[in-house]
């Protein structure tokens, strides 16, 4: 018998293992947020509907998608997770082939296998960070093809630029584009692409969002003509009484929804920075709530993997997404105690737990010099963060004495020079202030104004 082959399957774990103690899940990308404070009570007082068929058609659960998404009612269909309207939407559509970028979810091929189609993969690059680059991918789309795209992707967890995606999908109308924005809602609001043209089908998963996947609860927004031919091969009652009755309170959840994106991303960028300081291990970038790290040292991920799980930890393998091999993993975000742990499990692995002492140590510089102002010394910064951090090395600027009237104002309110911004933002950084701890922004020919670590501590002539 084929083994489960995705994350999350924590009851086959301790089965296997015979553990009874509790498994810290890596390997499930469920928002570290945990589900809304009024599941609970909201759960129990639908309770009473348990009693009764749900309602097949899922209409007050398609009106409240409908007023979330601002798409008509006609162009929805509600099911059990979007993985049955992936499956569905592989045996039912009028196309020849699946085109698929890889690595990505697993079931796209599945999917399409079992609708009896043919396969064709795009394989994402490594030295290119898997970035799925569309100017090239164009070249491989053909007519009648249903072309499937995570975005965010999965392992990755990176995205694409929505115009882009929307350009390619009005390029080729003969097409059908499948966009799974199961996990789009954790990059932000506006992103969707759902309704946009006749040949895209979005799906959308709620059960990661909202921290419920036990309740089974996603809807896609089709072509209203493919939206029907779904609907008529859908079995009666796929969304189950609980699952609408949530559905339709959690997208009425606004402030659940912002706590979110703004938790994660915190949660995110924390995590990858510590990351960082194994050099056994590389860390891809992400605008998702999960990570995809390269073992770069210390061979195949199955000796780390079971070291985790003996550590009550378990992570995802991802030998068995095409394009990769056992050198890669996928480790969930998940809350700042769960990952602490995680890291800490890692440190004993690598056999080095490190002290704060030891993380601030300083890493190697590269100096730029030059004869005068404007000779290029800026420019030639930008371009070596971006080269750096293209090759896997975290890398920031850092010039300790700036003069120049273009200042910049960061997210905590200090003042830096806009040089050091641009520099931050080639390295994928945000801006702080100890890029460029002394700016001097001249005020006469013989005085300044002096900025210290982003505070003004008064103007200054040139002797004092």
């Amino acid at each position: 018998m084929k083994k489960f082959e995705h994350g999350g399957n924590i009851h086959e774990k301790a089965r296997s293992t015979g553990q009874n103690t509790p498994i810290l899940d890596f390997s499930a990308n469920i928002n570290p947020l945990g589900p809304p404070e009024w599941l609970r009570g909201h759960i129990s007082s639908a309770l009473e509907k348990v009693v009764h068929y749900p309602d097949p058609a899922n209409k007050d659960f398609i009106q409240a998608i409908a007023e979330h998404t601002g798409v008509k009612k006609e162009l929805i269909v509600a099911a059990n997770g979007t993985t049955e309207l992936l499956y569905l939407a592989a045996r039912t559509l009028p196309v020849k082939r699946v085109l698929i970028p890889v690595p990505s979810y697993i079931d796209y091929v599945k999917a399409a296998n079992l609708g009896g189609l043919k396969v064709a993969t795009y394989n994402l690059l490594e030295n290119e960070n898997f970035e799925l680059r569309l100017d090239k991918f164009k070249s491989a789309i053909k007519r009648d093809d249903l072309v499937i795209i995570g975005t965010p992707n999965n392992p990755t967890g990176l995205t694409c630029d929505r115009k882009q995606l929307l350009s390619m999908a009005e390029e080729f109308p003969a097409a059908v584009f499948i966009f799974d924005e199961a996990f789009l809602n954790f990059s932000g609001e506006g992103l969707s692409l759902a309704g946009c043209a006749p040949n895209i089908i979005t799906l959308h998963s709620m059960t990661k969002f909202y921290a419920v996947p036990g309740l089974r609860i996603g809807y896609g927004i089709f072509p209203l003509e493919t939206a029907e031919l779904i609907r008529e091969n859908l079995p009666p009652w796929t969304v189950n009484s609980l699952a609408q009755s949530v559905g339709i309170k959690a997208l009425e959840d606004t402030d659940y929804q912002r706590k979110t994106r703004i938790l994660c991303k915190k949660l995110r960028n924390d995590l990858i920075e510590k990351l960082s300081f194994f050099h056994e291990l590389h860390v891809y970038e992400s605008s998702a709530n999960y990570l995809l790290l390269k073992i770069k040292k210390g061979g195949g991920n199955f000796e780390l993997v079971k070291f985790c799980l003996d550590q009550g930890i378990m992570i995802r393998r991802c030998d068995n997404y095409s394009g990769l091999d056992s050198s890669f993993i996928r480790i969930a975000v998940r809350t700042e105690k769960e990952n602490a742990f995680l890291l800490n499990v890692l440190s004993k692995f690598y056999g080095r737990i490190k002290s704060k002492s030891s993380r601030k140590r300083s890493g190697r510089s590269i100096m730029f010099q030059g004869t005068s102002s404007d000779a290029g010394k800026s420019i030639l910064t930008a371009a070596l963060c971006r080269i750096l951090y293209q090759d896997g090395v975290k890398v920031a600027p850092f010039k300790s004495q700036n003069m120049s009237l273009n200042s910049f104002v960061t997210l905590q309110g200090d003042e830096m020079g806009r040089a050091q911004v641009v520099q931050s933002q080639a390295a994928r950084l945000d801006p702080d202030c100890r890029m460029n701890p002394i700016l001097l922004k001249p005020n006469s020919d013989t005085g300044s104004q002096i900025i210290v670590k982003g505070k003004s501590v008064g103007n200054m002539s040139v002797l004092e």
